[in-house]
């Protein structure tokens, strides 16, 4: 399933490590879309702009940062050799600086203009995203011969550098503590990173090999996995120099746009090759993703030639979140029932749980149903609406009962199923 060297206990965190992300991450969501489902029915009093910012990061950072760390930390191990020492702790100091900085953030948005909340706001998360950067990084960089997948990663967690710190440039402007002369070219160097680098980057990366692995694909083309990460990097990087000094970016946009159209495209086409085209929910959700991909990145090439209404606009903020969303359940649907059962293996219980009596592949099923229905409700009204807003707490609901469900079959094995000792 993983690196060709196979997995040994010793390389992969305890499974805590990674539920404890994916669990608040899917409280994140529940919260989400109860705090959308007040907006919808006029219950909440919040500007439209602390509104934006509010689903902006709760998604950004109460969603995605959480799903995305969480996966690395199990992931670095397999895909890169990477080993974390002591993954417990540092995880909880990640997770528990990460949990609080979100909220932290989000009441500074929403509820009190008060300073002291941005700053310590970024505070926490400076220190939960630069603490997770230093403890990957730091053992990344002694790879000597990466795959594509751990460059990949390198790269995308370089790009969450300036993410943060274009972050932390923008909290403290927002608090009066830095007079933000460039706050607009930042806020834009700011969503670029986050977007195309961090999130894009690190889904690309990863791809490279599970796509491969999990589907029993053709592998991507040479100059797709070698390069375009690497020149994603870059590109950005240029970018940023030419909007502090005010150079236009339009050419470069187009280019990234472009690039990853490109790698979507081969990614649906190695997905319509899969050795093994049973009917698979994560398939469903890959397909989806890049068709999201795909939708999001056109409109945005298409606003680098034309003036596009709002509404388009709007369109393709909807398509990049159900691309992104679609890939982390794809793979949390893969990662969970094989950890949980590869743990309680290899502690000697002889009647672990099956995959299967993990999460059942119906179980992703209706949450796949439930998904593309949220998606294609905001698409057809592009606007927040009951109905929207309702669906979209029922999408994350129905994950966290699933990670429930899995964390009480573990915690049951173990204490009612015998263990045979080695």
């Amino acid at each position: 399933m993983f690196n060709q060297g196979g997995l040994s206990l010793d390389q992969a965190p305890p499974l805590s490590v990674v539920l404890r992300f994916f669990v608040t991450a899917s409280i994140f969501g529940i919260l989400l879309g109860l705090f959308l489902l007040l907006q919808s029915l006029n219950i909440t009093t919040l500007s439209s702009y602390s509104t934006q910012l509010i689903v902006i990061h709760t998604l950004s950072l109460g969603v995605m940062a959480s799903f995305m760390l969480g996966a690395l930390f199990q992931m670095l191990p397999v895909l890169a050799g990477v080993v974390i020492k002591t993954p417990t702790t540092k995880a909880m100091m990640v997770h528990g600086l990460l949990t609080v900085g979100v909220l932290t953030q989000l009441f500074a948005f929403g509820i009190s203009s008060n300073s002291l909340l941005y700053f310590l706001a970024s505070a926490y998360l400076g220190s939960a995203l630069f603490y997770a950067i230093y403890l990957m990084l730091k053992e990344l960089i002694k790879i000597r011969t990466h795959s594509s997948s751990s460059k990949g990663i390198l790269f995308a967690l370089i790009s969450l550098i300036f993410t943060v710190i274009f972050g932390v440039y923008l909290l403290l402007t927002e608090g009066g503590f830095i007079n933000g002369i460039d706050f607009s070219q930042i806020k834009e160097l700011h969503y670029s990173f986050a977007l195309f680098g961090w999130v894009s980057l690190l889904i690309v990366s990863v791809s490279f090999q599970v796509i491969e692995m999990f589907y029993v694909t053709p592998s991507y083309p040479k100059s797709i996995s070698k390069y375009l990460s690497v020149t994603i990097l870059g590109l950005l990087l240029l970018k940023t120099i030419l909007i502090l000094f005010g150079y236009p970016t339009t050419l470069l946009t187009i280019t990234i746009t472009l690039l990853f159209l490109a790698y979507a495209t081969v990614t649906i086409d190695r997905l319509t090759q899969r050795k093994r085209p049973v009917a698979d929910a994560t398939v469903w959700f890959w397909l989806l993703g890049m068709a999201l991909f795909i939708l999001s990145m056109t409109i945005t090439l298409i606003g680098s030639f034309l003036t596009i209404s709002s509404t388009l606009q709007h369109l393709s903020y909807i398509a990049f979140i159900g691309f992104t969303l679609s890939i982390v359940f794809a793979m949390i649907y893969k990662i969970v029932p094989f950890l949980t059962w590869f743990h309680l293996s290899n502690q000697g219980y002889m009647e672990a749980p099956m995959m299967h009596d993990v999460i059942h592949p119906k179980k992703a099923k209706i949450h796949f149903y439930i998904h593309v229905t949220t998606i294609f409700i905001w698409i057809l009204t592009i606007k927040l609406t009951i109905l929207g807003s309702l669906l979209l707490t029922i999408s994350f609901s129905w994950l966290f009962y699933n990670l429930i469900f899995a964390i009480k079959k573990y915690v049951y094995t173990q204490k009612h199923c015998e263990k045979i000792e080695w």
